[in-house]
């Protein structure tokens, strides 16, 4: 046999190679030059967008460019330091003073002194003069020992806390410019309904003059972060830390609300649920932080619970919507008004009261002063009673000794019977809270007790605790309770 030599070997595989890429091209040539393909090509090349949709995307982008251009320099960004002083801890053998410094002039140690930065947004609402207004979120600037606020061209300037007021997570902050500022145009929260544009401004993770752009998701929404009586817009527009206190803002673009919290399980980051305060909840704030520093709050003097399915099952309230006054205080505005526990209040000079969350923002809305009617049920009866309004005091809000009668009562069902190893005929109340220093609490009465009757008068149900609680009760008050294996009566409280 012959052997191919290695030059024979060479001249092979350059011819071999020759011929493979002269039928690619020839594959390639035929594929090009098909009639389909250059219809295709030519389609491609052709192809133009609809000049309506065109026009319909350049004016949604035209618009969203002057929201831009009129809202952006009227929102803020604003820089805080927080200062905290700790003591340290004096061993003996170690210098600490060569770490934390020598005591002062008068020999006290006042600690190491820690300083925390935050950051957040506000709107700019009012000028009187050379002094602008900013509206901002309580949680930003409230335990803030210096303020700052930035212009979106980076201009800073020293800010000084106006007020702050923690129950609506709301605070006003002030600094001095020479220049004229525009200032926010605030819009009308309450025609705001679910599909509308919504549009968040403000300085997320720092990155000062962000819009972002999503729709309302939802209007009315309830169960913020604890203590804060406001409802809530909920969109999905992109809001993250540092939008705080920032602008949600209408297609024209006018603010809607204040950028205040979102849900998230990603550890902080948005996940399209965003929570701003609607910004008609905060118009008569923003005259009470310039006037006064703070913001007064109407007081009716009763304590609110949504009651469950259970509840409403057993005051015949199957299917109606409204709040249940589970405690009144002595001597408050609705004692004197005519409202008593057990009455479920369904409606507030003519709006419809949908839970205890909202009825307690509409009347901490009502000035001082104001007659207010509440619309309620008593007995399966609905009635009309007329209250005058009283401001509120944090102190007087928080004396549960005039909580009456300083006790939640749930009827009896099926699963607290067998908890208690009742008899399933077993008729009374059982005794879910007692409030500390209330009456409840001073006559001795315990959770988990179960009330058979209120001043010797037998009690089968919710509707006769509160009938015999309001018709029998009104200079003392005692209870018959079985506690275990003992049935006891309470000692009587003399109002």
């Amino acid at each position: 046999m012959k052997k191919f030599s290695s030059k024979n070997f060479f001249v092979f595989n350059l011819v071999l190679a020759s011929v493979i890429f002269g039928f690619v091209l020839a594959f390639l040539s035929f594929s090009c030059s098909s009639p389909g393909n250059k219809a295709r090509a030519q389609e491609v090349q052709t192809t133009v967008i609809p000049q309506d949709a065109l026009s319909t995307a350049e004016n949604l982008q035209t618009a969203f460019r002057a929201i831009s251009d009129k809202v952006l320099p009227s929102v803020v960004e604003l820089k805080t330091v927080s200062i905290r002083r700790q003591q340290v801890p004096n061993f003996n053998g170690i210098p600490w003073e060569f770490f934390f410094g020598e005591p002062n002039e008068n020999g006290e140690d006042n600690g190491r002194e820690f300083r925390s930065q935050g950051l957040g947004s506000g709107i700019v609402v009012r000028r009187d003069k050379d002094t602008y207004y900013v509206l901002t979120n309580y949680h930003v600037v409230g335990d803030a020992n210096e303020i700052s606020a930035a212009l979106n061209d980076g201009t800073e300037y020293a800010a000084a806390l106006v007020g702050k007021d923690e129950r609506k997570d709301l605070a006003m902050v002030s600094f001095k410019c020479p220049d004229d500022l525009p200032l926010a145009v605030l819009g009308d929260s309450d025609t705001v309904k679910v599909g509308d544009w919504a549009i968040a401004i403000g300085n997320p993770l720092g990155f000062m003059s962000s819009m972002t752009m999503g729709i309302v998701s939802a209007v009315g929404r309830t169960g913020g972060p604890a203590g804060n009586i406001n409802d809530f817009i909920q969109t999905d527009t992109s809001i993250n830390q540092g939008n705080s206190g920032g602008a949600l803002v209408n297609i024209r673009g006018e603010v809607i609300g204040i950028n205040t919290w979102i849900a998230s399980s990603s550890g902080g980051g948005s996940v399209g649920l965003g929570f701003a305060i609607p910004i008609n909840n905060t118009k008569r704030s923003i005259d009470e932080f310039i006037s006064k520093g703070e913001i007064s709050y109407g007081w009716l003097g009763v304590s609110l619970t949504d009651p469950d399915r259970e509840t409403l099952q057993a005051m015949n309230l199957n299917g109606r919507r409204g709040a249940i006054v589970s405690q009144m205080f002595l001597g408050s505005p609705a004692e004197k008004g005519g409202i008593h526990p057990g009455d479920f209040i369904t409606g507030l000079n003519g709006k419809e009261v949908r839970g205890m969350n909202q009825l307690t923002m509409m009347v901490g809305e009502l000035k001082p002063g104001e007659q207010a009617n509440f619309t309620l049920v008593r007995d399966g009866a609905e009635r009309e009673v007329s209250v005058r309004i009283e401001t509120r005091s944090n102190e007087v809000a928080a004396e549960n000794a005039k909580l009456w009668p300083g006790v939640i009562v749930v009827p009896l069902t099926d699963a607290i019977r067998s908890s208690l190893k009742l008899p399933a005929n077993t008729s009374g109340l059982y005794v879910g809270t007692v409030i500390a220093k209330s009456p409840a609490a001073v006559v001795g009465l315990l959770r988990q007790d179960l009330i058979t009757s209120v001043n010797g008068e037998r009690v089968r149900d919710l509707p006769s605790f509160y009938r015999v609680l309001r018709e029998k009760a009104a200079k003392e008050l005692w209870f018959d309770v079985k506690r275990g294996e003992s049935n006891l009566e309470t000692p009587r409280y003399k109002r």
